[in-house]
């Protein structure tokens, strides 16, 4: 079965045939890679369905702009948590029934091996992420960061920052960084007070700050000198330092993790095809092998068991997850609710105070 399709990509819709049958749309680089190799090539060998995958710096804002434009060519895309349930919330998105999804190797029922929150009305998680503060280790001789309060300390850690332009991740960091428990931040961040807090530890840094929006450019800017230390996906640095050598360290001190996992837009034109494909690439065996080729742990627990090692090496990967115990003894979970709520009003107080 091939179809004549139009491909999603990073600079929007661009009319170019291609024979498909899932049209993915992913994020590229080794988050996109770990994709490629444990989802796509292993379900087009087993089932003879074909996968093209485009990329793009986040694949919640083109599915928007397709839906509202009636022109959806995208079947199956990967979205961060808070962005599924917004784009559930206003009808861009097809639902998904729980019952396509494989079981647990002991027969465990799929919505009773995930772990909560993980399937919802739109949206079957993929992977757990966090965003980690990491560090050059080569700019450092003596001390070393080990904090957010560290990473706000430009006298005893010299050096340029990178973080993700946009309010979210940013004000709960900061908080931290200013003394507030991560159990307290959300409490603290739901006040005024909280939020000036936040803006107001921000300051403290905002001229020593590279603002960053796709996931490949802070181990990009380390690499380069430009910055010595940087916020961001905990897996993008885990590749820099173990995929390319790197001399680069992650602090899991106050790491803040979220869920990705896949959503099919409203009027995706290959739906069955694209069901196939979500229900194979959440079974815990693939979960479990995109685990090892990229450090986000699987939201399956039957599929935490059969992480092995490193791709490549004989190294276990299972210390370089951030839902590994030792890796959540100061983490904090990203607050779903919060950001459906407070995202808009945070991010254009964020971007005023940017320009400013």
């Amino acid at each position: 079965m091939t179809r004549t399709l139009v491909l999603t990509t990073a600079l929007g819709l661009v009319a170019s045939p291609v024979l498909a049958d899932v049209n993915l749309l992913s994020w590229g680089g080794a988050y996109g890679n770990s994709h490629l190799e444990a989802y796509v090539k292993p379900f087009e060998s087993e089932t003879g369905i074909k996968v093209t995958m485009s990329d793009t710096d986040n694949p919640a804002t083109p599915i928007k702009a397709m839906v509202d434009a009636g022109n959806v060519t995208t079947d199956v895309a990967s979205v961060e948590y808070a962005d599924a349930v917004r784009l559930c919330d206003e009808g861009l998105l097809e639902t998904i029934d729980p019952a396509i999804l494989e079981p647990a190797p002991d027969g465990t029922p799929a919505e009773e091996d995930f772990i909560e929150g993980a399937i919802t009305d739109c949206f079957v998680g993929t992977d757990v992420y966090s965003m980690v503060l990491a560090y050059d280790d080569s700019r450092f001789s003596d001390a070393k960061p080990a904090g957010p309060a560290d990473f706000f300390d430009l006298e005893a850690f010299p050096g340029k920052r990178t973080m993700r332009k946009g309010a979210k991740f940013n004000l709960e960091l900061a908080l931290m960084a200013d003394g507030v428990p991560a159990d307290q931040v959300y409490d603290v961040l739901q006040t005024a007070e909280g939020v000036d807090q936040a803006f107001a530890k921000l300051g403290e840094i905002k001229d020593s700050v590279i603002w960053w929006e796709a996931g490949a450019q802070p181990p990009q800017l380390l690499a380069d000198g430009e910055v010595s230390m940087a916020y961001a996906f905990n897996g993008r640095i885990f590749n820099a330092a173990h995929g390319e050598g790197k001399p680069f360290e992650i602090i899991w001190d106050g790491q803040i993790y979220e869920m990705e996992g896949w959503v099919m837009p409203k009027g995706a034109p290959n739906l069955e095809d694209a069901q196939k494909f979500i229900a194979f690439s959440t079974a815990p065996e693939q979960q479990a092998r995109a685990a090892e080729f990229i450090s986000y742990g699987p939201p399956r627990r039957s599929a935490a068991e059969l992480v092995g090692n490193i791709e490549g090496t004989d190294t276990p990967m299972g210390p370089n997850l951030p839902t590994t115990e030792a890796n959540m003894q100061n983490a904090l979970g990203s607050d779903l609710d919060f950001w459906v709520d407070h995202d808009a009003e945070l991010n254009e107080r964020f971007n005023s105070w940017l320009a400013s």
